[in-house]
């Protein structure tokens, strides 16, 4: 029961008409309150019946309905006017009868605005999204279940692809690295200075040099601890993020969210939580560029 709550919860939040006035009519039970929509010329027509007026008290239905639309944050839907009338016997064409005689229909007619969340919140929750469906994919699958995964694999197919294409990347790059290291020994970093380049190759030397001791100690850091300090960096740009109002703020954010994203995109296909770092790599990027148009608007 809890997946198919968290099922129903998911399609609400992607725009199905039919999810949402589940969601509506499980949440309005207690108030004998029942709902119907119809998404019709970018507004969502709702109407709402019960047995008596009392139930349909203009300013606490309203508000009650504008609450639980926007904590779906429903995607594509902004307008919604709602409808009320005394319950009648099933209409099949409603929308068409009070639209043709709005005041003998209906008690009374509202439109509203819901708000929108904000880019970040609605990257962080398809992120949630997107981890939560690999969490299940384990799972036992029902009959209904089945119909809802092939849906949301036809959607997400070029998602796919593009996880794929990185996985090989990431495979041949670490089959060249163990062949390097097979063959030399150890693995060897250039570091290449941003005031003085020379064309020529460093020469090995027996004695150990301070700079070159610096940077053996940095190339030297455990791999795994890369994964660590991307979520790091990745939590401080995001708590920065609530808090920004300069351009060279979000300037500085959308950077560490960009290193974050490098970072991610060195784990190794042997780390235990790598598919969660191709995933991160991808959605890190996108709080970057995200960042980067907030930027461009603090500038206005």
């Amino acid at each position: 029961m809890v997946n198919r709550i968290n099922d129903i919860a998911w399609q609400a939040r992607r725009g199905s008409v039919a999810a949402i006035i589940q969601v509506l009519n499980e949440r309005l039970a207690n108030s004998g309150v029942r709902t119907r929509a119809i998404f019709d010329d970018g507004v969502l027509q709702l109407l709402c019946e019960a047995n008596t007026v009392d139930e349909l008290e203009k300013s606490t239905l309203v508000n009650q309905v504008q609450q639980i639309l926007e904590s779906i944050a429903p995607r594509n839907i902004r307008r919604v006017n709602i409808n009320s009338r005394i319950v009648r016997e099933q209409q099949l064409l409603w929308l068409e009868e009070i639209t043709r005689e709005p005041e003998n229909q209906l008690l009374w007619s509202e439109e509203i605005i819901l708000e929108q969340p904000n880019t970040f919140q609605q990257l962080i929750r398809d992120f949630r999204d997107r981890k939560a469906e690999l969490g299940n994919s384990n799972l036992p699958k029902t009959q209904s279940s089945r119909s809802i995964l092939i849906n949301n694999n036809s959607k997400n197919l070029t998602w796919r692809r593009l996880l794929f294409a990185l996985s090989i990347c990431s495979f041949l790059l670490l089959l060249g690295w163990v062949g390097y290291t097979l063959l030399n020994g150890k693995f060897k970093h250039k570091v290449l200075s941003t005031t003085q380049k020379s064309p020529y190759p460093v020469a090995k030397t027996s004695k150990p040099v301070n700079n070159n001791q610096e940077i053996s100690q940095t190339q030297d850091a455990p791999k795994e601890d890369i994964f660590v300090e991307a979520v790091r960096i990745a939590n401080q740009a995001s708590a920065a993020g609530k808090v920004a109002k300069s351009s060279t703020q979000w300037l500085e954010i959308a950077a560490n969210w960009q290193r974050a994203s490098d970072l991610m995109s060195q784990v190794l296909p042997n780390h235990s939580r790598y598919k969660e770092a191709q995933i991160r790599t991808k959605l890190y990027q996108q709080y970057s560029q995200a960042a980067q148009q907030e930027a461009e608007k603090s500038k206005s």
